[in-house]
């Protein structure tokens, strides 16, 4: 299957499952792991397709799935990167939002663990990410509303409790909001970043074998939600637009891109403006360049 093919059939299987979740039951079957799937990356596949499940439902699960199954059997794909792709994959498509976190907040009330003073259970997502929550044809113009006001960024205390009956049946309510969560803001937008991830290390497997796995991993850079998640979003752009997408278009002569990714994540700070890692990318890129450099060589004057 090609790369555009995988594109065009996880984008079809989306829809499906948006759906599916719209009327209320996905009815799709449970997804099959992918032929010649190693044994020591099917339980972490499993345990992947039964987050999503609980996430979002079958027919979301068997995107996962088929992404996966893009890298089944590839050269240069062994059980570690494998492994790698299916355990962040699934982390990354259970990102965290007010919905996800409401879905946490039941199954902590019904089994009784993560019990926490109240004080603590609230939550501070940015207004944009309580909005990109919703149905894109919702959020759109309320999200135009707040740059407008200049009020994007700004905090939002979410309390989510579940210890009074008012606080469990809001509960219920934003958790049974996962039938939207496919035609909102955020998940495009997560979609895109997904795609663009795998396809980052599908061109690695080609173009720098050696880097695949540096390629999968900073996929730890995102996490959580809020300012954090923003920052990481940037400086996983930022490496990827400043080294990687630059090497395997030719434009840059890095011949350890491993070792330049790993260099530019530790150069990573909380900052907005990214100077320590604009500065460690420059660098990088100043050394490749400049050992490309030949200098001309002497000829001996003859008579």
């Amino acid at each position: 299957m090609t790369v555009g093919t995988a594109k065009v059939t996880g984008f079809f299987t989306a829809v499906r499952s948006m759906f599916a979740e719209f009327l209320g039951d996905d009815d799709s079957e449970v997804p099959r792991l992918p032929e010649g799937l190693p044994d020591a990356v099917a339980p972490i596949a499993i345990e992947g397709v039964e987050r999503l499940i609980d996430y979002q439902g079958n027919g979301y699960a068997q995107l996962y799935v088929d992404r996966l199954r893009r890298f089944v059997g590839r050269r240069n794909v062994d059980a570690a990167l494998l492994s790698d792709i299916a355990r962040l994959m699934a982390l990354r498509m259970s990102y965290d939002d007010p919905i996800r976190i409401a879905q946490t907040k039941l199954v902590e009330a019904k089994t009784g663990a993560g019990v926490v003073p109240k004080r603590e259970a609230i939550w501070r997502f940015r207004l944009d990410e309580l909005v990109g929550a919703l149905p894109a044809m919702v959020a759109e113009p309320l999200l135009d509303v707040l740059e407008w006001k200049g009020w994007t960024h700004k905090p939002f205390p979410l309390r989510l409790n579940t210890d009074t009956a008012w606080g469990l049946r809001r509960r219920k309510i934003e958790a049974s909001m996962r039938r939207w969560r496919l035609v909102s803001v955020r998940y495009a937008k997560e979609r895109v970043w997904v795609e663009r991830w795998l396809h980052m290390i599908d061109r690695s497997l080609v173009k720098q074998p050696a880097a695949a796995s540096a390629i999968a991993q900073s996929a730890t850079m995102i996490q959580g939600y809020g300012d954090a998640y923003r920052q990481g979003l940037a400086d996983w752009n930022l490496i990827i637009d400043g080294l990687v997408k630059p090497t395997f278009d030719g434009a840059l002569p890095l011949s350890d891109l491993a070792g330049a990714i790993a260099e530019a994540r530790a150069a990573a700070r909380p900052d907005p403006r990214q100077a320590a890692l604009k500065r460690t990318i420059a660098e990088i890129r100043l050394r490749a360049e400049t050992r490309q450099i030949v200098l001309p060589t002497t000829v001996p004057h003859t008579r």
